[in-house]
């Protein structure tokens, strides 16, 4: 009993040290990015996306190119899975909690309800790969490692048409520079620095608390492969599930939304393009459910984008999905 209270109290303080980290990376990222000329749209869905999804790319690389063992490469491909379960269920279940708990609504402007279109367009093409991820789940041919490359290319296309944007309505003006705040308009070489040292410190925290989770697992006594499914993707998707907290604070919604959108087409593509070139890339039981229930989240998330229909409650509600694929988890232990 001491040993599992030593491992959640590590990993609750690792959670702090996440949070604390973001809140210095949003500050840092939307600098840069007003630096390199971007919309806030771009930062959102590339700049901080591509940032914090280096703790779960680098979690699947290492599993599925350096694992010893078959349980090893388990846990790469659960964690491909996984990520963009927790990013279409927990993650925008976060951004509709905090809205509620912050007493805000999501404004009923032009500029919003295009930006719901936008999203809805990024949800069906994550949709389309997504089911093409799955489907290479289920068969075995000698040429499958090489479609990697495709999935590595409908990333490359995504983020020149994110870059390559209208930059749209802005959503306020960014917070002063925490490492300078004495500055209207830090330097750029500070924005960067700040920006980069957050990262390495998610990066480093994300990685502590993966690693008390693969503790926790045999104290609770799951396999790698569900640990993987069920609690390393929430802890490798924690920093973009607190940035999206820290922006809806902000009242920058649409910043909170693009940047779980964005994520979710990096864990889309790339994770799925390192499983297919060093696994045989087939999935179990598990892994099937998890993904059904993912695309379920997606589905529902693109009607309610597409009819503008989304609100704080039906975001706050997506967290339900996860909680069917938890229950399954346990009764299939439990059986």
């Amino acid at each position: 009993m001491t040993s599992l209270a030593l491992t959640i109290g590590l990993l609750l303080g690792a959670a702090v040290v996440i949070y604390l980290a973001c809140e210095y990376f949003v500050n840092g990222v939307e600098w840069v990015g007003r630096k390199l000329a971007v919309s806030q749209q771009a930062t959102g869905s590339i700049l901080a996306a591509f940032g914090t999804a280096l703790p779960e790319s680098v979690v699947t690389f290492v599993a599925v190119t350096f694992g010893a063992s078959a349980a090893q490469k388990e846990i790469g491909v659960g964690a491909a899975l996984g990520g963009p379960l927790v990013l279409s269920t927990i993650a925008y279940a976060t951004v509709g909690i905090t809205l509620l708990a912050c007493h805000q609504k999501l404004p009923h402007i032009a500029a919003i309800r295009d930006e719901f279109q936008r999203l809805s367009r990024d949800q069906g093409w994550f949709l389309a790969i997504f089911v093409c991820k799955v489907a290479l789940g289920l068969v075995v041919f000698a040429w499958k490692p090489w479609l990697g490359i495709l999935f590595l290319l409908a990333y490359a296309a995504y983020f020149r048409k994110e870059m390559s944007g209208e930059a749209g309505v802005e959503e306020g003006t960014p917070e002063p520079l925490k490492l300078t705040p004495r500055c209207a308009v830090p330097p750029t070489w500070a924005a960067i620095a700040q920006t980069v040292a957050a990262l390495v410190v998610i990066f480093a925290a994300s990685h502590f608390f993966v690693g008390q989770l693969d503790v926790l697992g045999p104290q609770l006594g799951l396999r790698p492969q569900l640990v993987a499914l069920l609690f390393s993707p929430v802890a490798t998707e924690l920093p973009e599930t607190l940035n999206a907290v820290i922006w809806v604070r902000q009242g920058k919604h649409r910043l909170a939304l693009a940047n779980i959108s964005g994520a979710m087409m990096i864990q889309a593509t790339v994770p799925t393009a390192l499983g297919l070139f060093f696994t045989p890339w087939l999935f179990d039981e598990s892994l099937i459910v998890a993904a059904g229930i993912t695309i379920a989240a997606i589905v529902v998330m693109l009607t309610a984008f597409h009819r503008s229909i989304t609100s704080r409650k039906l975001l706050a509600s997506m967290a339900l999905f996860y909680v069917v694929f938890a229950a399954w988890v346990i009764l299939r232990r439990l059986a």
